[in-house]
């Protein structure tokens, strides 16, 4: 008999939901930029969500064994570091391209080693997307912002390794709120050194509590209560629906539009990440990502 005194999403909708959620963190991230700047937006997040998270998951830090210690603190700075990679992406080019870079790096993991001839078609497919979106010409979209979205891609595919190596010792909420923690560590410097930090008003605080609820809270527990029940590879192609969330949302929401090219290329990678989905060898854990 179900709990009636706790309300559930079921499976699929809440992996929708938590798309959605993380895709509005995004934007509120976005509006962000001009006062803190990417380095000062991202402490901002990352540091209320470590401090939400430590109070409601309250992890037991002194009971830790080495191993657990070993696993948990390069996971955690590897995500800080993929979320600061993300947001300095993000002040130079559009959500939905920002998204749609960062996902070679998972998709690049599921086809790493493979020697199935159908991932090749997956592969050049991905590549055909890039390829669309580069500015071959020296115009349009930013070369840096291209850069640090594949540098976040890099990081998540790190961070898949990293998480599934902690899962393996650490349960998954106290893992999440213990790498959050450390996560700080990589990006704190670089917010403090901006000096926004310094500027912090009570408006901006409650903008940054937004941000940490949608950006990282909410999509967590989404994510993981999911997961109890929802296959692996279900959650994989359901979270290869990100890449068009965040054109959508960047369209509605930020008024960031995409050329026919562009849409092409959210197109190419999104394909590309369901059908290495689809003829995957095992399933593997799935990770959150930003």
């Amino acid at each position: 008999m179900p709990d009636s005194g706790r309300f559930t999403f079921p499976a699929v909708p809440a992996v929708l939901l938590s798309i959605v959620s993380v895709q509005g963190g995004a934007a509120i991230a976005k509006g962000l930029f001009p006062l803190l700047g990417a380095a000062g937006t991202t402490s901002l997040r990352i540091g209320l969500s470590a401090l939400v998270l430590l109070l409601v998951v309250r992890p037991k830090l002194g009971q830790l064994r080495s191993a657990q210690w070993r696993a948990v603190v390069p996971y955690g700075l590897a995500l800080g570091l993929m979320n600061f990679l993300f947001y300095c992406a993000l002040a130079r080019i559009p959500l939905g391209l920002a998204v749609t870079l960062e996902f070679v790096g998972p998709l690049g993991l599921a086809l790493a080693g493979s020697r199935r001839w159908g991932d090749a078609v997956w592969a050049l497919l991905a590549a055909a997307g890039i390829a669309l979106i580069a500015p071959w010409h020296g115009q349009g979209v930013d070369l840096l912002g291209l850069a640090f979205a594949l540098a976040a891609g890099g990081c998540w595919a790190v961070y898949i390794v990293l998480g599934q190596r902690t899962a393996a010792v650490l349960p998954g909420q106290q893992a999440v709120a213990i790498g959050m923690l450390f996560a700080a560590l990589p990006v704190l410097p670089f917010g403090v050194a901006s000096g926004s930090l310094l500027s912090l008003t009570p408006h901006l605080l409650l903008l940054g509590g937004l941000l940490a609820l949608f950006s990282s809270v909410l999509p967590f527990s989404l994510e993981m209560q999911a997961l109890r029940t929802l296959p692996t590879r279900t959650f994989s192609i359901l979270m290869s629906l990100e890449p068009v969330a965040a054109a959508i949302s960047g369209w509605l929401l930020l008024g960031e539009r995409l050329l026919f090219g562009q849409w092409l290329a959210v197109g190419f990678i999104v394909v590309a990440s369901v059908g290495a989905t689809f003829t995957a060898r095992r399933d593997a854990p799935a990770m959150v990502g930003d």
